[in-house]
């Protein structure tokens, strides 16, 4: 079995599985105790923080452990927002932010705040001068990730740091995606990480809080963790996170190497293989392991499954899974293609042999999907010279099909009307065009669902 999903969750590492298991030996004491069992397990403790603390750039005390990284960012945007209550109620995210910022935006957004989404170009990054163009008075902190959770574009977090600070607005970055490939740049004030992105045990967070920025533990909290993280420290697995993390860190220049040269070559070789297929993502600004595509007229969800049945685990944004009806909103505020999307996220010490045969079974795995998902007989009539076609009822990628199989019968310049009531198709229809050369129109009110006008220009 090939595992192509380490931006989810990275296997356990050699180091951490070691580590884990010598510090539940001497390190199961209470650390706040006194006696020999307890200063053991203080002095774990403290390595642990020290060589954290140096693999992030910051000072120990400046760093908490946690119990996963959506505690960090839930903590960090409370604690922070709180502490420049004075000075507004103005928050700043990316639109393609992890889930977990975006939900601590929305609890503060339900509780009176105000929240500016930054949009991103089609690559997926940001522009400094686009939240330059927000930060207010009342802008008590900003956010933005690192990297791309999705499809591996890198931010220009330096860049978006140095505006904030000029405007005396905290940056609060999401690292859970790169730190286990370096140190973040740029002068930020907050920082969260997860360990089980890097290699370490699941269960472990990181949270940092630079001195001199203004900060209020929400909740009820006690005298660990300088109280933003309260109840018993998860130790053994604490001393594994950060032992993982710097072994990950001396391999990282070499594997990182490795792992560009193996999605350079999905990314070159993919739609060289599968025809209709957009990759996604930055091209250079990319984190080393991560290449996602897309693919035309398929389900993503079977074609996830069948990938496993050849024996490769991957994961997808598309909006055609179990899980949701609608698209991921990252590729959503990207405006690229969502059905039948494919994240490969290659894990250290990934194999070429393996990423070779996955380049063979591909291109075999998405015909058969897209043979046995049918290209139905679209329901079509001709309205004052534009050609209807309906698929109501029907979710992705039917719509897109049924509009291909059309556009062909109306002349240059004639139109097609697609009213469909599934909400990928307000993606899917416009990137659809921008791949097949075709005018994309707009939208517009329907009796049902929504109407989706299309010319054709070729």
């Amino acid at each position: 079995m090939s595992y192509f999903d380490a931006a989810s969750a990275a296997p356990l590492h050699t180091v951490a599985r070691q580590a884990l298991l010598a510090a539940l030996e001497d390190g199961w004491a209470d650390p706040s105790r006194l006696y020999r069992e307890g200063r053991k397990a203080r002095m774990l403790l403290d390595a642990a923080r020290e060589a954290a603390a140096e693999a992030v750039g910051c000072r120990p005390d400046e760093l908490t452990f946690t119990p996963s990284g959506t505690r960090s960012v839930h903590t960090g945007v409370a604690g922070a927002l709180a502490g420049r209550r004075r000075t507004g109620r103005h928050l700043i995210v990316s639109a393609v932010e992890h889930s977990s910022v975006l939900h601590s935006a929305e609890v503060f957004e339900a509780e009176g705040g105000e929240v500016t989404q930054v949009p991103v170009r089609r690559s997926g990054a940001v522009d400094a001068e686009s939240y330059a163009a927000v930060l207010r008075p009342d802008t008590a902190l900003a956010c933005l990730q690192s990297a791309n959770h999705e499809v591996g574009t890198v931010q220009p977090v330096a860049a978006v740091a140095e505006v904030c600070r000029a405007a005396g607005v905290p940056l609060l970055v999401d690292a859970a995606q790169s730190l286990g490939w370096g140190r973040v740049e740029g002068d930020w004030s907050l920082l969260t990480a997860s360990a089980h992105k890097w290699g370490g045990p699941s269960g472990v967070g990181l949270l940092v809080v630079r001195k001199g920025v203004r900060f209020a533990v929400q909740g009820a909290s006690d005298e660990r963790e300088s109280g933003r993280a309260p109840g018993f420290e998860n130790l053994p697995a604490i001393v594994a996170a950060a032992a993982s993390l710097r072994a990950v860190r001396a391999e990282a220049e070499r594997e990182a190497v490795r792992l560009r040269e193996l999605t350079a070559r999905i990314r070159a070789r993919v739609p060289e293989l599968v025809p209709d297929v957009e990759v996604v993502g930055d091209a250079e600004r990319r984190l080393p392991g991560i290449v996602t595509f897309s693919c035309l007229y398929v389900d993503g969800e079977t074609l996830l499954h069948e990938l496993d049945r050849e024996g490769f685990s991957v994961s997808s944004g598309s909006s055609c899974t179990s899980s949701t009806l609608t698209p991921s909103h990252v590729l959503k505020a990207m405006g690229v293609l969502s059905e039948g999307n494919v994240r490969v996220s290659l894990p250290t010490g990934a194999a070429e042999a393996d990423v070779d045969r996955f380049l063979e079974v591909l291109p075999g795995v998405v015909a058969g999907v897209r043979e046995k998902l049918g290209a139905p007989v679209p329901v079509a009539a001709v309205q004052e010279d534009v050609l209807v076609v309906d698929a109501l009822g029907k979710r992705c990628p039917i719509p897109v099909i049924e509009l291909a199989k059309v556009i062909g019968t109306v002349p240059v310049g004639g139109r097609v009307r697609v009213l469909s009531d599934d909400e990928a198709a307000r993606l899917d229809i416009p990137a659809w065009c921008e791949m097949r050369n075709q005018e994309y129109i707009g939208e517009e009110p329907a009796e049902q669902g929504t109407a989706y006008l299309v010319r054709r220009t070729t």
